[in-house]
């Protein structure tokens, strides 16, 4: 059985804002799907302690205020999470992250800022991720246009409704992994194991890629130094004292 028929688990954060190490997480959801199984979710709406910047809830929809009234303590928040995804490890689950190093990174360091043990201290080599922007663009590297996760859903004839909710987004990932593998013979014939291997060297050279489009462009050339690396997260830096 290819994993793309096997149960798969969705995960999608919807946030404050678009940086990992300082941004907090709003909305989660974390899904299963596939493998002959109804789907199952769990979503989250945090109190994520700060104000949420007006472009961030015109995104997502969540305001400061719903936030504080409706959502749940941040540090309970990211515990759940990291605990749902645990379970789908250890149940040998693929994660299916859109962007993977985006979600993973800024739930490691959520994570870390309450004091939660993060997800890739308790799974380690464990984690298998699957990220349908990594594997569109190295299967399909000429094709022209965004490949976000709408333009995704799109070319692959897939329904997304209340996009940039977390619980939509999250099951829509795993529809795009699904049509990917029907579509590309390469990628449902490859084990799990080497699939997420594969994705690694990938990403690396996708992130280089875009480096170096960014060196060259007039007006961009600052940007390309701060093009950050590591897939399916950025690792941790530890702070010297």
């Amino acid at each position: 059985m290819s994993w793309h028929t096997s149960r798969m688990v969705g995960f999608d954060i919807e946030s404050s804002g678009l940086n990992v190490e300082t941004d907090r997480i709003v909305t989660a959801c974390v899904v299963g799907c596939g493998g002959g199984d109804p789907v199952a979710s769990t979503t989250w709406l945090a109190d994520p302690g700060i104000e949420i910047p007006a472009e961030a809830t015109a995104v997502h929809g969540v305001s400061t205020a719903q936030a504080r009234a409706d959502g749940r303590p941040a540090a309970d928040v990211v515990e759940g999470i990291v605990h749902d995804l645990v379970t789908a490890v250890d149940a040998g689950s693929p994660i299916v992250i859109m962007n993977a190093p985006y979600d993973l990174t800024l739930l490691d360091r959520e994570a870390r800022r309450y004091g939660v043990t993060p997800l890739t201290d308790l799974v380690g080599d464990e984690l298998r991720v699957i990220d349908p922007r990594v594997m569109d663009k190295a299967v399909d590297p000429y094709r022209k246009g965004r490949r976000r996760l709408t333009d995704l859903c799109s070319y692959y004839g897939l329904r997304l409704d209340a996009a940039h909710t977390a619980d939509a987004d999250a099951l829509a990932a795993c529809r795009v992994a699904q049509a990917l593998a029907e579509r590309w013979p390469q990628l449902r014939g490859t084990a799990l194991d080497e699939l997420h291997a594969v994705q690694q060297q990938w990403a690396a050279q996708q992130t280089a890629s875009y480096a170096s489009y960014l060196a060259r462009t007039p007006g961009r050339e600052h940007e390309a130094p701060s093009v950050r690396t590591g897939w399916p997260l950025v690792p941790h830096q530890r702070r010297s004292a």
